[in-house]
C-alpha cells in the first residue's frame, strides 16, 4: 500500500510541475532529476526556511558559498580520496550491484514490520485496553522477532564497526537475502568503491591536473575557517552555514530523488572550544529536531536514531529520521566532528589553522559540530508528507475523489490563484489588478480555462493555500471569495483584506516562533 502511495506522488511530481526526469527526451539520465517550476519553488522556500533559521536567528552562525572544485589535496587530508567508499555485492544471474549494507537495513526492516503487524493487529483486537508495552514485552511471536532482530543488528553492527566484508556477506547468505530482480542467491563477494567523480582541469592532456567533483560542501567550510574567523572577527563558539550542490557516484542510486548522484546540501560547521563539544551536539540535537516539527507534520514521524558506526573522526553521530511511505529514513545528520577537519588540513597545508582563545590565554584547533541535511531528500520528505487523496463530497452531495498537496503555506511555491468566474464583463481585468497589486510579495497564478471546479481542482493538487474567485459581486462592493485548501471553507473578504489575511499565513515569523 505504502509502495502505491509513493509511486502516485512520483507520477504526481511530473504531472504537476515539480520533478522531471533528466535528459528525459534522450531517455534520461539515471539518478539524476530537474526540478520544475513548482519543484523550484518549493526548493527555494525550503533553503530559505533553512538559510534564515541559522544565519539570521543565530547571531553567530555566518554564511559563505564556497566552490564546487576544489586542490586535490583537500580531499587527499579530509580522508575521501582513501575512504569514501560503499561496500558493493554483486548479483551474478541479474548482473545487478547492490550496497550490501542496504540489503542488511532492509532485511532488519523486514523483522521490524513483523512485529508491528503483531501490535497493530491486538490494537484493534482489544481497542482502547491495549497495553503496547506490556503486549511487547510478554507475546511470544513478538519476543521472537525481537531476539531475531537484536542478533542481526549487533551482527551486522559488529562487522560494520570492523570493516569486515567476508562477514557482510557471510550475513546475506546466513539470512537467505534474495536479488529482487533474480530472486536467486547467487552473490559475488562484497567490495569497496569510491564515490568521488574525477575530472581534468588543465588545457593541455599533458599538464592537465586530476580534480574531483566535491562529495560534500564541509571541506568548502573547513578550508575557509581561517578567512570567515578573521574577517568577520568571531569568536568561539560560531558556524559558517553553506548551502550548495555535491556529487556522489552512487552505483546503488534508488528511491526517486532520495538518494541521487548530484544533489543538494545544506550544512552548518559549529565551531566549539575542546571539552564543549558534546553540550552542544546535544544542544543542535534539540535545535535540528524543533526545526523539522514546527512544520506540522506530526512529532510521531520523526526519531533520532544513532548510528551503527562512527566515522574515524566522530566521537557521536545521529540522524534524524522521518517516517516515509518506504519506511524511517535519514533526512539529516548531526556529527561531533571533533577537531579531525581542520587539524588535517593544517597538516597537509602546512598552515596554522587554529583559535586564539583571550580567556585562556593560548591557541588551539577548535572542535566541530556538523549539522548536514539533503535538499532534496527534505523536498521529498515534504511532499510525502502533504501528498492526500480524500473522499469529498460535491454541491450535489455525489461523492469525488480530490487529490490535494497540504504544503505548510511558507513552503508552497504558489501562494494564490486568483480566478474570474467568466472571461468577460471585467472580471478577468479585475483579477488581473488584484494580481498586479499581490505579486510582488506573493507568487500568485492566474487561472481561467475550465470551470471553477476544476481549477480549484488543480490548485489543491498543486499545493495552493489560497484561491480568490471575482465574481460579479465583486464588480459592485469589491469584496471576494477566498476559498481555503485544507478545509475548502470559502469567505467573502474586501479585496484590501487580502494581503492581511495571505501575509499572515504565509510568513516566516509563524513557525519561526514554534523553534526552540
Amino acid at each position: 500500500m505504502a509502495e502505491d502511495v509513493f509511486k502516485k506522488l512520483v507520477a504526481h511530481c511530473k504531472e504537476y510541475g515539480y520533478v522531471f526526469q533528466s535528459s528525459e527526451i534522450y531517455d534520461g539520465l539515471g539518478a539524476v532529476y530537474d526540478y520544475g517550476q513548482n519543484g523550484v519553488g518549493l526548493k527555494n522556500n525550503i533553503k530559505k526556511y533553512w538559510w534564515d533559521s541559522m544565519v539570521m536567528h543565530h547571531e553567530n552562525v555566518v554564511g559563505i558559498d564556497s566552490a564546487i572544485f576544489m586542490h586535490p589535496t583537500t580531499w587527499k587530508a579530509s580522508g575521501h580520496v582513501d575512504a569514501f567508499n560503499d561496500p558493493l555485492i554483486d548479483n551474478k544471474d541479474s548482473k545487478k550491484r547492490y550496497r550490501a549494507d542496504v540489503l542488511i537495513e532492509e532485511q532488519l526492516a523486514k523483522i521490524e514490520a513483523k512485529i508491528d503487524k503483531e501490535i497493530e493487529k491486538a490494537k484493534k483486537r482489544f481497542g482502547d485496553s491495549f497495553d503496547e508495552e506490556q503486549f511487547k514485552t510478554t507475546n511470544p511471536r513478538v519476543l521472537n522477532n525481537q531476539e531475531k532482530w537484536d542478533a542481526l543488528h549487533k551482527r551486522f553492527s559488529d562487522a560494520l564497526n570492523d570493516n569486515n566484508l567476508e562477514e557482510l556477506k557471510q550475513i546475506i547468505v546466513d539470512e537467505e537475502i534474495a536479488c529482487p530482480i533474480s530472486g536467486t542467491k547467487n552473490w559475488t563477494d562484497v567490495r569497496q568503491f569510491n564515490l568521488m567523480f574525477a575530472t581534468e582541469m588543465g588545457s593541455t592532456a599533458d599538464g592537465a591536473q586530476k580534480i574531483y567533483l566535491r562529495p560534500e560542501t564541509a571541506q568548502g567550510i573547513f578550508v575557509n575557517y581561517l578567512n570567515v574567523q578573521k574577517t568577520g572577527r568571531m569568536k568561539l563558539p560560531f558556524g559558517i552555514a553553506q548551502i550548495g550542490k555535491a556529487f556522489r557516484n552512487e552505483i546503488v542510486a534508488r528511491q526517486f530523488i532520495f538518494r541521487m548522484r548530484e544533489f543538494e546540501q545544506m550544512e552548518m560547521q559549529f565551531f566549539v572550544k575542546p571539552g564543549t563539544e558534546l553540550d552542544w551536539f546535544e544542544k543542535w540535537k534539540t535545535t535540528r529536531m524543533s526545526w523539522h516539527q514546527a512544520l506540522g507534520f506530526g512529532e510521531e514521524n520523526y526519531r533520532f536514531h544513532k548510528h551503527e558506526k562512527l566515522a574515524h573522526y566522530a566521537n557521536a553521530a545521529v540522524d534524524v529520521e522521518y517516517k516515509f511511505p518506504f519506511g524511517f529514513k535519514e533526512v539529516e545528520g548531526i556529527h561531533s566532528r571533533t577537531d579531525f577537519d581542520l587539524s588535517q588540513h593544517q597538516e597537509y597545508s602546512g598552515k596554522k589553522i587554529q583559535y586564539y582563545d583571550p580567556e585562556e590565554g593560548k591557541s588551539y584547533v577548535p572542535y566541530v559540530v556538523e549539522t548536514s541535511i539533503g535538499v532534496d531528500r527534505m523536498f521529498l520528505q515534504v511532499m510525502a508528507a502533504s501528498y492526500r487523496e480524500e473522499e469529498i463530497e460535491d454541491a450535489n452531495g455525489k461523492k469525488d475523489t480530490r487529490v490535494v498537496l497540504t504544503l505548510p503555506p511558507v513552503l508552497a511555491p504558489v501562494k494564490l490563484a486568483v480566478l474570474p468566474l467568466v472571461k468577460k464583463d471585467g472580471l478577468p481585468e479585475k483579477a488581473r489588478e488584484i494580481i498586479d497589486d499581490l505579486k510582488f510579495d506573493f507568487n500568485c497564478q492566474y487561472d481561467e480555462k475550465d470551470s471553477i471546479g476544476k481549477r480549484y481542482r488543480r490548485m489543491d493538487a498543486i499545493g495552493t493555500p489560497f484561491c480568490v474567485t471575482i465574481d460579479h459581486q465583486t464588480m459592485e462592493d469589491n469584496t471576494v471569495t477566498i476559498r481555503y485548501r485544507d478545509t475548502m471553507e470559502q469567505d467573502r473578504v474586501e479585496i484590501s483584506k487580502l494581503h492581511g489575511i495571505i501575509a499572515e499565513a504565509v510568513s516566516m515569523k509563524g513557525i519561526f516562533a514554534k523553534l526552540k
